[in-house]
């Protein structure tokens, strides 16, 4: 695993820390690999989710580290978004 997904694993995690995400989600990190989160956190894996979100590392740093709210990047094109669009909004609301 790149360190690039141990930090963003790791930056979700602390972001996510007491939210209400009751859900799965899937992020899919251009050129590095996948992780998801549910009830339990951020962890390493490829799995079925409810949303799955796609973009480039440096999208995901900026949305994580609060520099680019999710919404406005995926109404830009830096974020793609497949599958449950309440669950991914629940997630911006958390992130964002």
């Amino acid at each position: 695993m790149s360190d690039y997904m141990s930090e963003a694993m790791k930056a979700l995690n602390e972001k996510m820390a007491g939210a209400d995400f009751d859900g799965t989600a899937k992020f899919d990190v251009t050129g590095e690999g996948s992780f998801m989160l549910d009830s339990t956190g951020a962890h390493a894996g490829d799995g079925d989710s409810d949303v799955t979100l796609k973009a480039d590392a440096d999208t995901f740093r900026a949305i994580f580290e609060g520099d680019l709210n999710p919404t406005n990047a995926f109404m830009s094109g830096k974020l793609a978004i497949d599958g449950d669009m309440g669950m991914a909004m629940k997630l911006a609301s958390v992130l964002g």
